[in-house]
């Protein structure tokens, strides 16, 4: 049986019973309590579920939804129906507010405890520093701004100060360099930087502390020569000649078998009285160059010993002895043959050894006859405190013949430093290639005609008296006959930097050569080198490919290869640049600058 209603119309009874159930769902959606705490209504009111109902009354406006809302007399004319009844609510919305503000802040609080207190003043006082905090940095902006312009008005000044014919175009582009010296450096981050490096490196000295007195005091008894002399002892009056057992320099010695007390046994105390200084070889090698050495000098005995403290890869390092404990002597120089003293340690005094007595040396130091230390930092307060202990010896006719030779030295030095003011970094940097070429057997040593006529190339003016003056002392100080050092020529007559100045070139290129072969790549400098902050680039008179490009260029041209810059040479750039600035910071500020450190 099939049903199919069709055109049905629903009745009025139908209707109102629809309706009804309409209206009561309404009430749920617009209850009144929801309106009382709610008195600003949102944006779009309530739905009505009632204008969904098919009718005839359904474009009908006049039945306004349950609902507290405000009519309009005059509706304005929008596209949207529901769109004259959005602003009504603003007066509500603030008297609304007024009303919160007063229910949440009574008037009847209680008195804040110690404890808030404290907290408030300590609040107070941290919002106090950080103001001061902001107000200093501020200022400091203000001013980095206001020397842009006048450090670039003294590097305008350095590059055309002299004439054209002084200055070659690669003068000009070494002394662009010289701008990091003027650009503002926050004294904030380099505080940082140095604490914790400065944690760093007594940490790596407690190391090399340590070690050095545990080998001392647990291996000087076993390896005490007057064991042997014990034990013979033992042979001959305990052991009978029908005996099977071994000989007691055949068994294995342990410390509880040995005779503690012996003429040469080191106590504590004996080794606490010592002097600790830093040392880095003399060597154009870089791998060389670069060793962190560190040594004690000991007074009970007038002995010294020196460790290399070594790192591998991040985390990983070692103490390895360097230079064995004992007794040495001045190997060359107006002291050849007398034994060192505690006078003889200080900052910039050189300690000479014999390599052949020291066979496990790296074989590229074994190549030179002679092994040079530079001593680059002391203990200071320790060396005071036994030189006062101690007594030392009057002036002597050595120590005048030395600071005479000094004073020559100086003389001349103070002369062709006028000649290298502008024009150092070529200079320095083309006798290191010439020298090299000229030393065939790589030995590093040159003759007195060989100096000669490199000063005439490079058109260094030096009377014939200070030449051969400064040869004079150059060849009592030599290993070799006839012959010096070209290193030692090159520190006699144009000076050096200071151990603070050098110790920042070896960082960067510390950093540069993370293989520690000695020598880097031009890419792996190029990809180093940043010339974001030097003051050409920030007042855009330059960019930064330009600063790095007249670097490379200025440092590649005196290199025996194109391609790659060995530590001999990087200390030679920097030689030469160092010459025209005065302030240790502003050198320091040239390396930090650029390379990061």
């Amino acid at each position: 049986m099939d049903l199919e209603v069709r055109g049905v119309a629903a009745s009025g009874s139908q209707t109102r019973l629809f309706s009804q159930r309409k209206n009561s769902i309404q009430k749920k959606w617009t209850s009144r309590p929801w309106m009382i705490q709610n008195p600003c209504l949102p944006m779009v009111p309530p739905l009505d579920l009632g204008s969904l109902v098919d009718s005839d009354e359904e474009d009908n406006f006049s039945q306004a939804p349950n609902g507290k809302v405000h009519d309009h007399p005059n509706p304005p004319k929008l596209r949207s129906n529901l769109s004259w009844v959005m602003p009504c609510q603003r007066p509500s919305t603030q008297h609304h507010l007024n009303e919160v503000e007063q229910d949440i802040i009574p008037e009847d609080l209680p008195a804040p405890t110690g404890k808030y207190k404290q907290k408030y003043q300590q609040y107070a006082t941290e919002m106090k520093e950080g103001y001061k905090q902001y107000i200093q940095r501020t200022a400091e902006k203000a001013k980095a701004t206001s020397t842009l312009e006048t450090s670039r008005n003294k590097i305008n000044e350095r590059v055309e100060g002299a004439s054209v014919d002084d200055l070659m175009t690669l003068d000009r582009k070494a002394l662009l360099q010289q701008g990091y010296a003027d650009s503002p450096y926050h004294i904030w981050n380099s505080t940082r930087k140095s604490d914790a490096e400065t944690v760093a490196v007594e940490k790596k000295k407690q190391t090399v502390t340590e070690q050095m007195m545990i080998d001392h005091l647990s291996r000087a008894v076993i390896s005490d020569p007057e064991q042997g002399l014990s034990t013979m002892k033992q042979e001959s009056s305990h052991i009978p000649p029908d005996s099977e057992r071994a000989p007691l320099r055949v068994i294995r010695r342990t410390l509880h078998e040995t005779k503690i007390r012996t003429n040469s046994t080191l106590t504590e105390n004996d080794l606490s009285r010592k002097v600790e200084f830093d040392g880095r070889v003399l060597s154009r090698n870089g791998r060389d160059a670069c060793r962190e050495l560190i040594g004690f000098f000991f007074t009970h005995d007038q002995s010294l010993t020196v460790y290399e403290y070594r790192t591998f890869g991040k985390n990983r390092t070692n103490v390895l002895p360097f230079i064995k404990k004992d007794i040495y002597s001045h190997q060359c120089g107006r002291r050849k043959g007398k034994h060192y003293q505690l006078g003889d340690f200080y900052t910039g005094a050189t300690l000479t050894f014999l390599s052949c007595d020291h066979p496990s040396l790296p074989k590229s130091i074994k190549e030179n006859p002679l092994l040079k230390l530079r001593i680059t930092n002391t203990d200071q307060i320790a060396l005071n405190s036994l030189k006062g202990a101690s007594v030392e010896p009057g002036e002597d006719d050595t120590v005048r013949q030395e600071a005479h030779d000094r004073r020559v030295l100086q003389a001349i030095q103070g002369k062709l430093k006028e000649q290298l003011h502008r024009k150092g970094v070529r200079i320095l940097t083309g006798l290191g290639k010439h020298f090299q070429h000229l030393d065939k057997a790589g030995k590093g040593l040159l003759a007195k005609a060989d100096f000669q006529q490199a000063l005439k190339i490079f058109h260094l003016e030096v009377s014939q008296q200070d030449f051969e003056s400064s040869w004079l002392i150059l060849q009592g100080s030599s290993h070799s006959k006839n012959k010096v050092d070209y290193g030692e020529f090159k520190r006699a007559i144009f000076g050096e930097m200071n151990e603070y100045r050098k110790s920042f070139v070896r960082k960067a290129f510390m950093k540069l050569d993370f293989n520690k072969t000695g020598i880097v790549s031009v890419i792996d400098i190029r990809k180093c080198y940043c010339a974001k902050k030097h003051p050409r680039v920030v007042s855009g008179h330059s960019t930064e490919e330009e600063i790095k490009s007249s670097f490379l260029e200025t440092l590649k041209d005196d290199c025996s290869k194109s391609d790659e810059v060995s530590y001999g040479e990087f200390e030679d750039y920097y030689e030469g640049l160092s010459i025209g600035i005065a302030s240790d910071e502003d050198f320091v500020n040239v390396l930090r600058t650029p390379w990061g450190i």
